[in-house]
């Protein structure tokens, strides 16, 4: 696919509706000039507001972060499901926005990167579902900037339903003073949030430190929330209406993805997925676990920090996270990895995803060059690098679950075998395997990250989106692959 095209295939097909045959919520799209300028401190902060002024407030993260949804969950109290036009898919992407507008009094977005960056982009979304967009402008070093810089966020796309703005980081009185007097009538300021260490959210090399990290982030989010206060955001905006175009099948299995068939709902019935959930492994998205009960799995958590046995399982899921943070600590747990090897051993399915993948090489160094014994279920080795290695939405073939794959990424059956998701990772892995397959980027199409089959185990850099391609992802944990080694 062409690039320059990719966000008019993903919006030329919005559908109409009639007035009047939705449902009407409040809802803003929080985004920004860029990255760092405190989208997730504001939606944050918005979210707990409303939350201690007794409203249900639904938080949406846009694109495939798993980090920031962390806090807004924290902020909210509610799970937080992402929206991406191209790997959640449109029509999913609506029915979660209709969905939430049946019970929440407030709907948040936070968008992604900067409001234009990206395809699909978070003015895509703003655009697509009529949301009006709060912008975040980090003002610390700048006066009557700030006025050009909202207008080139307003004007930028035609048809951007732009909301206001509200400034970050303002130093003074005197200081939003100038802002304000800057800035043209047609835009409204909301207000601003000061400079302040005490809601200001640390970071590290993947982004924001986990919520379950930050022994204040309770008191950090209702400081903020007390600077929403002072705002007029303590209003709730304008109510957009949603709609659902929702195909069931006869199963009542939600259509998830807009060209994926539907699986049967209880395909997974009397499955045990034991899903290794810790500070270490807890990058997944709430989606993929909806899935996974929905179709009648039954989910059990362990930790790979603290737990010495594994539940009774039927499959393994190992998801991403910071392994390089507690290698010392993962390492050290020698019964959990005796389990891991011990459970491998039954040929039942084990899916492992960026983090969960390097866990399962058998070395990893970390960022001050120490290198820690893994479980080594996969020959190979990963590097922590000072540097970004990856990043982008992906998809790709699964070519053990299809008994030939044909060009276009079918079996012989016409079963397609793609499944989407992304990658973001620091570390660089050398695995001793022949790939059986490589992703592919969105929209470039250049080649991405490698998928491994080993036995029976299936492993990626790709955190998957299990319901972009149902029947697939219930094959993932229905049965071994199909090509056995010894392990």
């Amino acid at each position: 696919m062409n690039i320059n095209n990719a966000d008019n295939v993903l919006l030329n097909d919005s559908v109409t509706h009639p007035e009047g045959s939705g449902i009407l919520c409040p809802a803003l799209v929080i985004s920004a000039p860029s990255s760092g300028s405190g989208k997730t401190t504001v939606t944050a902060a918005l979210a707990r507001y409303h939350r201690n002024q007794g409203k249900k407030v639904t938080v949406f993260k846009v694109g495939p972060d798993f980090i920031d949804p962390m806090i807004l969950q924290q902020a909210s109290g509610e799970l937080v499901y992402q929206l991406d036009l191209w790997i959640v898919g449109k029509k999913q992407c609506r029915e979660l926005l209709y969905q939430a507008a049946q019970s929440a009094d407030l709907i948040l977005i936070e968008g992604v990167m900067g409001l234009f960056d990206g395809t699909p982009s978070s003015a895509d979304i703003a655009t697509y579902f009529n949301i009006p967009v709060l912008a975040v402008i980090d003002a610390a070093a700048m006066a009557q900037t700030f006025a050009a810089v909202t207008f080139g966020l307003a004007k930028y796309k035609q048809n951007l339903p732009f909301a206001g703005v509200i400034a970050n980081k303002v130093s003074s009185d005197r200081h939003i003073e100038i802002l304000e007097a800057s800035l043209d009538s047609q835009f409204t300021l909301f207000g601003r949030l000061p400079n302040e260490a005490a809601i200001t959210l640390p970071e590290r090399h993947l982004g924001l430190v986990q919520a379950q990290e930050l022994q204040e982030i309770d008191s950090q989010l209702d400081t903020a929330a007390a600077y929403i206060a002072k705002t007029k955001l303590v209003n709730l905006p304008p109510s957009v209406e949603f709609y659902t175009e929702a195909k069931v099948d006869n199963d009542g299995l939600l259509n998830l993805n807009d060209e994926t068939p539907t699986t049967n709902e209880k395909a997974l019935a009397n499955t045990r997925i034991a899903i290794v959930k810790d500070q270490a492994f807890n990058f997944i998205y709430a989606a993929n676990i909806e899935f996974l009960e929905q179709a009648g799995a039954t989910i059990l958590y362990c930790s790979a920090l603290n737990d010495t046995v594994l539940p009774e399982c039927d499959a393994l899921y190992l998801p991403g996270g910071y392994p390089e943070l507690y290698a010392q600590q993962l390492s050290n747990n020698v019964a959990f990895i005796s389990a891991i090897r011990t459970f491998a051993q039954s040929n039942k399915p084990i899916i492992a995803e960026c983090g969960g993948m390097l866990y399962l090489l058998e070395h990893l160094t970390d960022f001050n060059q120490q290198q820690f014994e893994m479980v080594g279920l996969l020959p190979g080795t990963a590097v922590m690098n000072k540097r970004l290695t990856a990043i982008g939405s992906q998809s790709a073939s699964l070519p053990c679950f299809g008994s030939s794959t044909t060009n276009d990424g079918h079996d012989n059956n016409n079963n397609e075998i793609i499944m989407r998701g992304h990658s973001f990772h620091y570390s660089s892995a050398k695995i001793s395997l022949t790939p059986v397959s490589q992703a592919r980027h969105f929209p470039s199409q250049r080649l991405g990250e490698y998928v491994y089959q080993h036995g029976n185990i299936i492993a990626s850099y790709m955190h998957w989106y299990l319901p972009s391609n149902p029947a697939l992802a219930i094959k993932l944990f229905q049965k071994a692959a199909s090509t056995n080694h010894n392990i």
